[in-house]
C-alpha cells in the first residue's frame, strides 16, 4: 500500500509545481497608458484667460431675477432664483507686463447675450476685482501692475438676468475684454 501512496504523492506534487509555474508567466504583465501635459506660455505684454465666467446651476421660477457672481467668488441671487450646488466662479485673466506699468482694461460691449435652449439671457454689469473692485466698461479704466515680476492676475464678475420660467438646458456666449500697455 505504500507503494501506491507513494506515487500518487510525488505525482501530486509534481502537478502542484507545475501550475505554480505555469501561472507566473499570466501574472508577469505589463500595461502602458498615456499622460496628458499642456503649458500656456505667456509673452510679456500679453494676458489669456485662465478660468471662464460660470454662474454655475440654478432653478428658475414664475418670476424673473438675477444671478451675480462676484470677483472674490460670491454668488447671490434675486428675484424667484434659487442657487444650486457650487459650481460657479468669476472669470479670470493672468498677465505679463513690467512692474509699475499702467494697463488700460476695457469691454467690447457692457452687456452681452448668452444663448441655449429658451430664451436668450443678458449678462451685464461686468466687474474687475481691484482695490476696490471697478465696474468695467467699453471706456478703459486704468490700473497699475503692482507685482515686482510684471505678472498679474485679475477676477471679472458679472451679473446675468435669467427670465421667468427660463427654459433648463445651457446657455452659454462669449464676450471681449482688451488690455491696452502703456
Amino acid at each position: 500500500m505504500h507503494r501506491l501512496h507513494r506515487p500518487l504523492a510525488t505525482l501530486l506534487a509534481a502537478s502542484a509545481l507545475a501550475l505554480v509555474f505555469s501561472a507566473t508567466p499570466v501574472c508577469a504583465q505589463s500595461a502602458t497608458e498615456k499622460g496628458q501635459s499642456q503649458v500656456g506660455v505667456v509673452t510679456p505684454l500679453s494676458f489669456i484667460q485662465t478660468e471662464e465666467l460660470h454662474f454655475g446651476q440654478i432653478f428658475a421660477r414664475p418670476n424673473a431675477g438675477t444671478v451675480t457672481v462676484a470677483p472674490n467668488g460670491t454668488r447671490t441671487a434675486t428675484g424667484g432664483i434659487v442657487l444650486i450646488g457650487n459650481l460657479h466662479q468669476p472669470a479670470e485673466f493672468a498677465g505679463m507686463g513690467v512692474y509699475n506699468q499702467r494697463v488700460q482694461v476695457s469691454l467690447g460691449s457692457n452687456s452681452i447675450f448668452i444663448y441655449g435652449p429658451g430664451a436668450r439671457m443678458r449678462v451685464r454689469t461686468f466687474v474687475i476685482g481691484s482695490t476696490p473692485t471697478a465696474v468695467l466698461t467699453t471706456t478703459p479704466t486704468v490700473f497699475r501692475i503692482a507685482g515686482p515680476t510684471g505678472a498679474f492676475r485679475f477676477p471679472v464678475g458679472a451679473t446675468l438676468e435669467v427670465g421667468a420660467n427660463q427654459v433648463p438646458g445651457t446657455y452659454s456666449g462669449t464676450w471681449t475684454i482688451t488690455l491696452n500697455y502703456q
